[in-house]
């Protein structure tokens, strides 16, 4: 149980650093700022894209709703 935790479970401390090695090893240390800069761009806009789609669905629920009230009158 311990083997399936480990291969499935999250990164510990030293996988993080090792992940974090090997990332500076690929990109450089002058390239790393724009690598994050660029990753925290994507995420921002993921999430923007995101709040439109669950905020489009909640204005359709209610749309939905409210012509179910008027078609029960």
């Amino acid at each position: 149980m311990i083997y399936i935790n480990m291969l499935f479970g999250l990164p510990g401390g030293s996988e993080m650093l090792l992940i974090a090695f090997v990332v500076l090893l690929l990109f450089g240390g002058k390239k790393l700022p724009e690598l994050m800069k660029g990753l925290g761009k994507g995420i921002r806009e993921f999430n923007n894209a995101k709040a439109n789609i669950e905020s489009e669905v909640k204005e359709s629920m209610k749309e939905i709703d409210d012509n179910e009230v008027r078609t029960n009158r």
